[in-house]
């Protein structure tokens, strides 16, 4: 895994094997944070990372120096992984939450800026996510929720889905407050 910006550009993480995983590839990775780039401010907001897994996109976002970035993470393995990751590169506006991805929208305060979700492909809930964000005011005003998924599920008829991108096997569907987009 590779940082591809920020105060860790370039930096190569080894990932262990048996990790119940699938990370953003690097040629996805680099693209969305093009995009981002264009729109935030990293030094300036806070950000959710769901279904974090290797904490791939988290750590991305604190080694560009987001003020805040919540890994949220259920699997054992990998958030040992993370918290060494945590250490070693000593990212201290990065925190892992121990806890089921929808458990977490439950019970988490709002105003994060950027809120990721990358859940398991065939998992046939991923539908809902967009809903509770916006249902409990997860995102500030100009904040993006952005979920990443296979082409088998579309959020098309969401009302707050803003834009849809493609790069490989991998889709980004990003959702934004009405007019806020």
């Amino acid at each position: 895994m590779r940082i591809i910006g920020g105060a860790h550009k370039r930096r190569l993480l080894k990932v262990p094997s048996g990790l119940p995983v699938r990370p953003t590839t690097d040629m996805a990775k680099e693209a969305l944070f093009n995009v981002l780039n264009n729109h935030f401010d990293f030094e300036a907001i806070r950000v959710i990372d769901l279904f974090s897994g290797t904490g791939n996109i988290a750590i991305e976002f604190a080694s560009r120096g987001s003020l805040e970035v919540v890994a949220v993470e259920k699997h054992p393995r990998c958030i040992d992984f993370i918290r060494k990751v945590i250490q070693e590169l000593s990212l201290d506006n990065l925190r892992i939450v121990r806890a089921d991805a929808f458990r977490f929208l439950g019970f988490c305060k709002g105003g994060f800026d950027i809120i990721f979700a990358d859940p398991p492909y065939d998992m046939e809930s991923i539908e809902r996510i967009p809903g509770m964000v916006f249902e409990k005011n997860l995102l500030a005003p100009r904040g993006w929720l952005i979920v990443e998924h296979s082409a088998a599920s579309r959020f098309r008829n969401h009302p707050n889905l803003i834009e849809e991108r493609k790069y490989g096997k991998v889709n980004f569907s990003f959702f934004a407050h009405k007019n806020n987009g």
